[in-house]
């Protein structure tokens, strides 16, 4: 399919592996220039490396919960790239885990910093580029968790609640000007994140990892019908088609990408 991004400048944030790297990937196929960003400058190289196509490939590390890393990552990019058009919002952690009484304020704070507040740093930063020439697209990763909270993740689960109202509120006051802004919500996707969870289950409960997926799958997310971790394929597939002229109607949604685990309508 003809996305209609050929030319367009794209920045994705957390794409030195998982979802962002993968949206990248996509989105260079489809004709885009891609630029990366994450925090480590050796896994970030390592991840454009893998794109090829050095001439339409560009890398910056930079912390988005950093204002002075984000400027200066929009001045690299100004300087070196150009204005982008698109902006996915991939970057982020699971945060602070446990049941509440079992939280302390630190990672409240640092799951809020990095899944909430570094999203809007991020969008405060490059709003101006998104403003500009009549055609703008902006995606950000938020959760199944944001609508469907689970006992033991609740700062993330808040944080990414706090994604679809960030992303519904900008829909609302941009789209006038060309700029179309949605969420994407995937559950359990295989990727570092959901990897380092598994096999930190594995260990809790002495078995293997794929024991550990399923027991998972089984006991927490009985909804997921079809009784695997999704692929950041099919994500991607998603985000890149949100990006396209062929989503120029669609502006204020948050699709989910969860084989159903969510159990509402």
């Amino acid at each position: 399919m003809e996305l209609g991004i050929t030319g367009k400048i794209a920045l994705v944030t957390g794409a030195d592996s998982g979802i962002g790297w993968e949206t990248a990937r996509v989105l260079l196929e489809e004709g885009a220039t891609v630029i990366l960003t994450d925090k480590e400058p050796d896994q970030l190289t390592q991840a454009a490396e893998k794109l090829g196509q050095p001439d339409k490939v560009f890398h910056y590390p930079a912390d988005i919960t950093s204002i002075d890393d984000l400027k200066k990552l929009h001045q690299k990019i100004a300087q070196e790239v150009g204005k982008i058009d698109i902006l996915v919002q991939s970057a982020g952690i699971t945060g602070a885990q446990g049941l509440f009484h079992e939280l302390d304020d630190e990672g409240w704070i640092n799951t809020m910093e990095v899944d909430l507040l570094g999203p809007v740093r991020l969008v405060s930063e490059f709003l101006p580029d998104l403003r500009t020439g009549g055609w703008g697209r902006l995606i950000f990763l938020a959760s199944e968790d944001a609508v469907q909270p689970y006992d033991d993740e609740i700062p993330y689960c808040c944080a990414k609640a706090g994604i679809l109202a960030l992303s519904k509120g900008l829909s609302r006051t941009y789209a006038r000007e060309g700029l179309l802004v949605n969420s994407v919500s995937p559950a359990f996707i295989e990727t570092p994140m959901t990897d380092t969870m598994m096999e930190k289950r594995s260990e809790e409960l002495s078995v293997s990892k794929d024991e550990a997926i399923q027991s998972f799958l089984d006991k927490k997310r009985p909804y997921l019908e079809l009784k695997r971790r999704g692929q950041t394929e099919e994500v991607a597939a998603v985000i890149a088609f949100l990006c396209s002229d062929k989503a120029s109607f669609i502006n204020g949604a948050n699709y989910r990408v969860d084989a159903g685990s969510v159990a509402s309508i």
